[in-house]
């Protein structure tokens, strides 16, 4: 075993091999990042057939890493190795490689779902095997400083942790340590919502044949998290969300959920505005008027479940930027007429930020409260960016009582978005019952289709982004540091 404390720049001869199995996005992110450190001894494959073109990848971008022809190879020369393969496929790979590990080797995984990976190892690696699995909480476009790095130290001597921890000290991540099962749970409740939210709302968009922010709608402020995040999920690689959502249970739990609480929601909106029309009787008016007080007892429930006693959580610093610094980061453009304050009202068209039913916020925060889910409990711990985010719409829409009355009334009164509603309810539903029957092959086409619709925009969004989440991480340590 090498020395805990060795340093890129001691001798090669005294560097470990570090080695790693695929080279997929993550994989590359890593291998850059172990070979910006200064670590002389990289060992790279991925399958057999994709050697000469990850060969010229690595000699254009990568030059110091050594392209090895299969896992068997890497298996054998490597110190510290990890295996950055799709959660659906860790059992074969494993099982073909690992009894090639080299005696008393570090191995590692970086898979999104871990049961798999523990089982796998545990199954085909030799017994002298060092297990120490990890996982960055985060997507291979994100700088890793300061991002949660989760560790899991399942099986191994003090002295291997102490090298883990060494050699991934370059990243500059934020270490997590958890159990393979901690890992799975926290996982499920900071992701399996949010990426179905968004790959909902990505779907409900292109099955319309359009980009909502071209036609002015979806423009500013909060709908600038919305559409930057949906479109950043699908300029990723669909196996990334797959394996979280189909192969860990609580995912699957969590993803049903928040497809059943969106159709409950919305049949409460479309139940609420039915008594709406001129000439209403005073009967259908307090009809309407019951609908309406039961959808806002329903939002907020959830509300006081999630966000608790307004008045106690106001010393909580809000995790969203103001709306007017997200703006600067919106696909879309708009005027800059007035808000009107009653979404109701003949001139509620020609708000700028226009009021909608937010009914993928509703959804999300309904799914947590039925689950009783406290998403502040894995927020400083694990959180992924797009969690954060996501997190801090909900937090600026529940804990933002005039914007909460605009949303409802919206809901009830506009007919605007009601299409878009459907089409997000249908997609919702659609993709619970894709992770229902862990279907795969039904997931990729189902993602495929719609990244396909939004690729054109991939390049501009994924730009204004990463800018944005740059943006409210930079605000965060801002304000810790005036905070201390």
């Amino acid at each position: 075993m090498f020395s805990s404390s060795v340093s890129p720049d001691d001798p090669i001869k005294s560097q470990p091999t570090i080695g790693i199995i695929g080279m997929g996005a993550m994989g590359k992110m890593y291998t850059k990042l172990f070979a910006k450190a200064g670590w002389k001894k990289i060992h790279v494959c991925d399958r057999p057939e994709n050697y000469e073109a990850i060969r010229e990848y690595c000699a254009l971008n990568i030059p110091n890493v050594q392209v090895l022809k299969d896992g068997h190879a890497v298996a054998r020369s490597s110190d510290f190795m990890m295996y950055s393969v799709e959660a659906e496929f860790i059992g074969r790979v494993v099982q073909e490689y690992g009894p090639s590990t080299k005696m008393g080797a570090i191995v590692s995984g970086q898979t999104s779902v871990k049961a798999p990976e523990k089982e796998a190892f545990e199954k085909s690696l030799p017994e002298d095997t060092h297990i120490i699995s990890i996982h960055s909480l985060h997507g291979p476009t994100v700088s890793t400083t300061g991002q949660p790095l989760i560790i899991i130290n399942h099986r191994s001597s003090d002295n291997a942790l102490s090298l883990v921890e060494n050699l991934l000290r370059s990243f500059k991540s934020r270490y997590v340590y958890l159990s393979y099962e901690e890992h799975d749970l926290v996982t499920a409740n900071t992701q399996a919502v949010t990426h179905a939210a968004f790959l909902s709302m990505g779907t409900a968009w292109a099955s319309e044949g359009s980009y909502p922010w071209e036609q002015g709608r979806y423009v500013g402020g909060i709908e600038t998290v919305k559409v930057n995040l949906a479109l950043r999920i699908y300029s990723n690689a669909w196996h990334v969300y797959a394996g979280l959502a189909i192969l860990n249970p609580k995912a699957r739990e969590q993803i049903n959920q928040y497809a059943q609480s969106a159709t409950d929601l919305y049949k409460m909106m479309l139940e609420a505005g039915s008594g709406l029309p001129k000439g209403k009787s005073d009967q259908s008016s307090a009809l309407g008027s019951e609908r309406e007080s039961k959808l806002r007892q329903r939002i907020e429930w959830a509300q006081g479940v999630v966000f608790g006693d307004p008045s106690k959580t106001r010393n909580r610093k809000p995790i969203l930027l103001s709306e007017d610094i997200l703006d600067k980061f919106s696909l879309g453009r708009s005027n800059n007429t007035p808000i009107i304050a009653d979404p109701c009202s003949p001139e509620a068209d020609i708000s700028p930020r226009k009021a909608n039913s937010h009914l993928s916020l509703l959804a999300m925060v309904d799914c947590w409260a039925h689950l009783d889910i406290n998403p502040f409990h894995h927020l400083d711990l694990a959180a992924t960016p797009l969690f954060r985010l996501f997190l801090g719409v909900a937090e600026h829409l529940f804990l933002n009582p005039s914007l909460m009355d605009m949303t409802i009334h919206s809901a009830i009164c506009d007919t605007w978005h009601r299409a878009n509603d459907l089409e997000f309810v249908v997609a919702a539903r659609g993709w619970s019952q894709c992770v229902k029957f862990m279907s795969f092959e039904v997931y990729r086409k189902r993602f495929d289709e719609t990244r396909i619709f939004f690729e054109p925009r991939f390049d501009e969004a994924g730009l204004l982004g990463s800018e944005m989440i740059k943006a409210v991480m930079a605000s965060e340590v801002d304000a810790g540091s005036t905070k201390s």
